[in-house]
């Protein structure tokens, strides 16, 4: 059988399949369909300084090709996380990835540092967050707060960073050099896309906040052409993400120049779709007598 390992930031996966932050919770919930240990690894829902109620409902809504969710980050709190969860996840055999937003630098900054002497493997920051301190604009939006986030968490962490990137930019190449040069070891796009929709009935927006983040099978495209841009841009390694419902999903975003793939909104259709994703980039790597998948990073051939 062919190698699906990968290492990526110094941190090795048995696969490169990794259910993303949001769609997996802290994994308890599929525990009873199979061991977590068969995945790459695990990127937790995302956790902030302090816990959050997120936003009231209606927060979710279906697209002819996705969802659109503005859940608002809901979470107990990173002492919650370090107290209650990671206690039962070291104990899974999977690389964990704890996903950090806030609201301003200092709380990320004083979020990851509780993690610092934990099992946590990675740290991804989370970036699509509104600053604030400075009008609400997500930090990611702007290589000037991107670059700010990534330095303060840098400083105060000694475990690989990863950046998750909003694709909501006119140039995610900027933002992903401007937090390469402040110590990235990593980089993980796109996040959700900002979508609306509208009940024609009541003439009013479905979701209670207007707008939220667009994932699934419409936005694949997007995350491909982005993590495609960017690894020509960056020297650090690259998790794509974005509408991946099936292995060939996953393949495109690996031969664009991905290290690992993030699942999301699939798993809401089909709970099952990392494992079979994972085997079908498996007897891929079989049929076509392809030793190892780390050959097939990056390895797209453009006109």
């Amino acid at each position: 059988m062919a190698d699906l390992s990968v290492t990526m930031a110094g941190v090795t996966f048995r696969n490169p399949i990794i259910p993303a932050s949001g769609a997996f919770g802290f994994g308890q919930e599929y525990q009873c369909l199979y061991p977590l240990s068969r995945l790459g690894g695990i990127s937790l829902k995302g956790t902030t300084l302090h816990a959050r109620q997120g936003n009231p409902p209606p927060r979710i809504a279906e697209t002819p090709a996705g969802m659109l969710n503005s859940v608002g980050l809901q979470n107990p709190g990173v002492d919650q996380l370090i107290a209650q969860e990671l206690p039962k996840l070291k104990e899974q055999g999977t690389v964990i990835i704890a996903n950090i937003a806030g609201a301003t630098v200092e709380e990320y900054a004083e979020a990851v540092r509780r993690l610092e002497e934990t099992p946590v493997h990675m740290i991804e920051l989370n970036i699509s967050c509104p600053n604030v301190k400075q009008g609400g604009a997500a930090f990611g939006v702007n290589p000037e707060t991107a670059a700010e986030v990534t330095r303060a968490v840098r400083r105060v962490t000694t475990k690989p960073l990863m950046i998750k990137l909003s694709p909501n930019v006119t140039d995610i190449t900027l933002i992903a050099k401007a937090v390469e040069a402040e110590g990235a070891d990593a980089i993980s796009l796109i996040n959700t896309l900002l979508g609306m929709r509208i009940d024609v009935r009541t003439r009013r927006p479905i979701l209670h906040q207007n707008v939220g983040g667009l994932s699934g099978p419409a936005v694949l495209p997007i995350a491909v052409r982005m993590v495609w841009q960017t690894a020509q841009a960056v020297k650090i390694p690259i998790c794509g993400m974005g509408g991946v419902s099936r292995w060939e999903d996953a393949l495109e975003l690996i031969l664009a120049g991905a290290s690992t793939v993030q699942i999301g909104a699939a798993l809401f259709a089909n709970p099952m779709a990392p494992l079979e994703i994972i085997q079908g980039l498996s007897q891929y790597l079989d049929e076509h007598h392809i030793p190892q998948l780390a050959d097939l990073i990056g390895a797209v051939e453009p006109y």
